[in-house]
């Protein structure tokens, strides 16, 4: 495995407008119309790659391995949500991060993921 350059500290954010394929909804229930757990997780994760994945060398990649999340409050469809993941920890090729998520100044999930460096080859 090349050396890569990942230092805790390292953070990213990215921010999505909650969308009908990002509810509860997706999957037939007639009254979810808001921002489901894994939907917030996938930009939470989404977040995390770009915090680490530019800093690897070509041939490298990362994958998630270990996600423990909360979700504190429901967030509706056309709201603006943005997730925050910064690195905390590096063990060899796993990367620790904090992740958030914010609905404007109101924090709805927060938590943990981790991942880890591969070949790519």
């Amino acid at each position: 495995m090349p050396e890569f350059s990942i230092t805790e500290g390292m953070s990213a954010e990215l921010s999505s407008i909650v969308e009908e394929q990002h509810t509860i909804n997706r999957t037939g229930k007639s009254d979810g119309a808001v921002l489901s757990t894994p939907a917030m997780i996938m930009l939470m994760e989404q977040a995390a790659i770009e915090a680490i994945d530019p800093n690897l060398p070509m041939g490298s990649a990362t994958v998630g391995f270990h996600v423990d999340v909360k979700h504190f409050a429901a967030t509706a469809i056309g709201a603006s949500v943005t997730a925050k993941a910064t690195v905390t920890g590096i063990d060899g090729v796993k990367i620790s991060l904090d992740v958030s998520a914010f609905e404007a100044d109101k924090q709805i999930g927060a938590g943990t993921h981790r991942r880890a460096v591969i070949s790519t080859d």
